[in-house]
């Protein structure tokens, strides 16, 4: 355990340069007085850590230290090249990037562990766009993604319905959802969401723009996804589920939180095992689409309209094999009066 907090610490202090003892501790999730002890074994150990004293001090690596991958596991070093399987990098124009930084892990590693690239590629493969869907990059996916790199202001055309209109913001992100790319930028105080295959122009200022440290994009992201869920639920319904169906409409639900907030608020199953549920839809019309498919394991209660519609198809749906029961009455039928 401590070994590998040793590691992290010279590790930190290769990436920044100079950390307080403040900072080391928060970032390695133990006290003060432990990073002065660590130091102090780094030290006795030949890694040359040095202490800067005053305001703008901390310590540091003296001369451009550097550590080598000698430390890795097989483990750690096959999730090095996981982490850079081809596709969304190649569509940011990364690919040559990922490449050489691939060859210069390999020169690093030792000898037992050079095969680590390819026993991964062997075993993963990442086919990120969804199905039916063109699996060419956008248009101008390189251009944002070197301006999201390099913190530069952009101007942007984008495709909104059936007019053209321009942006001036900050790209903070960019983000890869099904297959399909967005672009999060600041406009004024707000964060804004962008289908990147909308955008139909870019004009990447010389400027660059001061980052909120403090924003958070995998965060983000969740609250705005969870957010326009939401909005898109403008009704509801109530039905009464057998346990079969109950199971069924998780994989039917518009969003995993809508089905477990509901069975959260449901009551415990009647005498026949069947629960109420109230589920936010879309619309009724998407609820019916959706509900069909569960066939006799969902009554529906309300409203109204939506029960009418439901017992129409089930009428129709018997009268479809309304002949099938005719027969298999009448072999019933001739079967006992043989018998």
């Amino acid at each position: 355990m401590r070994a590998s907090r040793l590691i992290s610490l010279v590790l930190l202090l290769q990436s920044r340069e100079t950390m307080t003892a403040a900072e080391l501790a928060r970032e390695l999730e133990v006290s003060e007085r432990t990073v002065y002890r660590d130091v102090l074994a780094l030290s006795a150990a030949g890694v040359p850590v040095y202490a800067d004293r005053g305001r703008a001090g901390g310590y540091r690596l003296l001369g451009g230290y550097r550590t080598r991958l000698t430390g890795l596991t097989r483990d750690e070093a096959e999730a090095l090249f996981l982490a850079g399987v081809p596709g969304p990098a190649g569509d940011m124009g990364l690919a040559d990037a990922v490449a050489a930084a691939e060859l210069k892990v390999l020169a690093a590693l030792p000898p037992s562990l050079r095969d680590a690239s390819a026993r991964t590629g062997q075993r993963f493969h990442l086919d990120v766009p969804g199905w039916f869907r063109e699996a060419a990059p956008p248009a101008w996916l390189t251009e944002l993604a070197g301006a999201v790199w390099r913190d530069r202001e952009v101007r942007l055309r984008y495709r909104r319905g059936d007019r053209e209109v321009t942006r001036e913001l900050r790209p903070y992100g960019l983000v890869l959802k099904s297959g399909v790319w967005y672009l999060v930028g600041r406009v004024g105080d707000d964060h804004r969401t962008y289908r990147v295959d909308r955008v139909t122009g870019v004009e990447v200022g010389a400027a660059t723009f001061e980052r909120d440290e403090d924003f958070d994009l995998a965060g983000y992201w969740r609250e705005q996804g969870e957010a326009f869920l939401r909005n898109m639920l403008r009704a509801e319904v109530t039905v009464r589920l057998s346990p079969a169906g109950l199971r069924r409409l998780r994989h039917l639900a518009d969003a995993p939180f809508v089905y477990d907030e509901a069975v959260a608020a449901a009551e415990g199953p009647d005498g026949q095992g069947r629960v109420v549920l109230r589920l936010p839809v879309e619309s009724v019309e998407v609820a019916y689409a959706q509900l069909l498919s569960l066939g006799p394991e969902v009554e529906v209660l309300d409203p109204p309209e939506l029960r009418r519609r439901m017992a129409e198809a089930a009428v129709r749906s018997a009268a479809l094999y309304a002949d099938t029961a005719d027969a298999d009455a009448d072999t019933d039928d001739a079967g006992a009066a043989q018998r």
